[in-house]
């Protein structure tokens, strides 16, 4: 038993040097490790049985390297390198800016990540990432990283949680809930939950919860009133009033405007080379900041609120 623990350990130190360097001359390699020449190639042998495409040369400058195979097979990190990618996964998962569809493989691979890490480690991950500045002004803010990991783990693992959560009048309440899926629609992520408390089905806002503990009782998931955790959304969303619908026709190309806006707000096409923006916001601060983003004439803005709202920009902006 002893042996194959000593054997398991040596190739994953094999595997951790080798994908640190690019190339390996044999005898230094089997120096690193303590082994003869001829147990170090076993031991190359055995990374290739697991996946590992190692390449191997002779000659005075003959060695061995990791070479691109066909799938990615696990990467051994060392503390630094699981702490970095640890952070740039939360701010990846969590911002609402960056690339489409980015977030969602982001959250699965922090989970993975986090479910491995030595309590150590995690400490030095949320240093790390309450010292950093994840939002820059005029983005609309994302969930807590660290909520958005518990919840996505609870979804995964069928466990109850309980949220403190804050609701769109400020209420703030406490909610014991069962997870049942978790999804980013445009800037936002929402979680499906069915609510203990209420006996009900709840859409939630993850950036809405103030903290999540897992309660550590598994449950077991009820048949969701949709096909899908998605569909419970959209239709959560659809059903809610918005507190502005906002229209406005831009003096640009379709294509100009989505460059500069991004997923702010949804284009279409219109006439004489114009498009058209339509979004729902809670704030009219951010269909101004829109507008202002367009970096095009305006006109056909509705509702009047919101010509009133960029009015009061004006005077508050223009030199006295």
């Amino acid at each position: 038993m002893g042996a194959v623990a000593s054997t398991s350990a040596r190739t994953l130190r094999l595997l951790s040097l080798m994908q640190a360097r690019a190339h390996w001359p044999g005898g230094e390699l089997a120096t690193r490790l303590g082994v003869s020449a001829r147990t170090l190639r076993r031991d190359v042998d055995r990374l290739r049985e697991l996946g590992y495409p190692v390449d191997a040369t002779s000659g005075p400058d003959g060695g061995y390297r990791l070479a691109a195979g066909a799938s990615l097979p696990p990467l051994a990190l060392d503390d630094e390198e699981a702490v970095v990618l640890a952070v740039a996964l939360q701010s990846a998962a969590s911002t609402t800016e960056g690339a489409d569809g980015a977030a969602e493989p982001a959250l699965r691979a922090l989970a993975k990540v986090v479910q491995v890490m030595p309590p150590r480690l995690r400490r030095r991950v949320e240093a790390l990432s309450a010292a950093s500045v994840r939002v820059p002004w005029g983005a609309v803010p994302g969930p807590d990283p660290a909520v958005l990991l518990v919840v996505a783990q609870a979804c995964r693992d069928a466990e109850r949680l309980a949220l403190a959560y804050t609701a769109a009048d400020g209420a703030q309440t406490e909610r014991s809930v069962e997870p049942h899926g978790l999804v980013r629609l445009g800037r936002r992520w929402y979680v499906v939950v069915w609510d203990l408390g209420r006996g009900d089905w709840r859409t939630l806002r993850v950036d809405r919860v103030r903290s999540a503990t897992p309660r550590g009782g598994r449950f077991r998931p009820r048949e969701l009133p949709a096909p899908d955790a998605a569909a419970v959304v959209e239709r959560s969303i659809r059903s809610a009033p918005a507190t502005h619908d906002v229209t406005a026709v831009l003096h640009c190309s379709a294509a100009d405007a989505r460059s500069r806006l991004g997923g702010w707000a949804q284009v279409e096409e219109d006439d004489d080379g114009r498009c058209r923006l339509l979004m729902s916001t809670e704030d009219l601060d951010w269909a101004a900041f829109a507008l202002a983003r367009a970096r095009c004439d305006v006109s056909g803005v509705e509702p009047a609120a919101l010509r009133e709202h960029l009015a009061a920009w004006v005077a508050r902006l223009t030199p006295s």
